[in-house]
């Protein structure tokens, strides 16, 4: 997460698994519910779903998400929306989550930019803060325990 642009977190990561088992992980939905939250996605660009998640008071977050899948290349990119569902909610998340991944050796370089806060609003940037350690720590960790033993 950069300290200098506070509309976003991005990190940037090498997995030691091939694009197409990193893919399998963000696109099917019994292995996303294991690493993310569960949900009804589908990958198909237009397709609306819904995620739970734990209420985060303290960010106005209400702990339901509706998803978007906005674009996709297989094996190289999946972008989506993610608001809150709660129009009302004093958090107002509406999102943009890309991943982006890239061969690299005999792995995969595993970029994420999620993007969107609003950096007027105290309570998107603690969101922010607290979902760039999240994202680096405990989504990444259960992403690989999912992904298996290279």
């Amino acid at each position: 997460m950069s300290a200098d642009d506070l509309t976003a977190v991005r990190l940037e990561e090498f997995l030691p698994y091939p694009p197409a088992q990193v893919w399998r992980a963000l696109t099917e939905p019994e292995l996303l519910a294991r690493w993310l939250m569960p949900g009804d996605f589908r990958l198909a660009a237009g397709h609306r779903y819904t995620m739970r998640a734990m209420p985060m008071p303290a960010t106005g977050f209400s702990g339901v998400i509706q998803a978007e899948v906005l674009a996709f290349e297989q094996e190289r990119m999946l972008k989506l929306r993610w608001r809150d569902a709660d129009p009302e909610a004093a958090g107002g998340a509406d999102w943009t989550i890309t991943w982006t991944l890239a061969p690299e050796r005999k792995g995969t370089r595993l970029s994420l930019a999620h993007e969107g806060f609003d950096p007027g609003n105290p309570l998107q940037q603690r969101a922010r803060s607290i979902m760039g350690g999240g994202w680096k720590t405990g989504v990444t960790t259960r992403l690989r325990e999912v992904l298996g033993d290279p």
